[in-house]
């Protein structure tokens, strides 16, 4: 959950879950919303597949990544569990 937080805790990579929940992307069409090297947009894709937050499939000559939303909804429940244990 760590890895999952970190990734998170940045601004372009929540911007890049954002766009992935619309609909799945190469990189390229992802960097074309942002002003910022594809190196760059490489490196936040890495982080949020090592976290599990994005699935990356290879189509031909290209990568499209998709938002797993299995982890999201993990993060989800997690927020939930932590809020409802308070009240108790």
């Amino acid at each position: 959950m760590n890895e999952t937080f970190k990734a998170l805790s940045d601004p372009t990579r929540r911007r890049i879950l954002e766009l992935l929940r619309e609909r799945n992307m190469t990189a390229g069409e992802i960097a074309d919303n942002f002003d910022m090297s594809k190196p760059s947009i490489s490196h936040h894709l890495s982080i949020l597949k090592n976290a599990n937050l994005v699935l990356a499939d290879k189509q031909g000559q290209n990568i499209e990544y998709s938002l797993n939303t299995t982890a999201v909804q993990e993060v989800t429940k997690w927020f939930f569990d932590f809020r409802d244990r308070g009240k108790e």
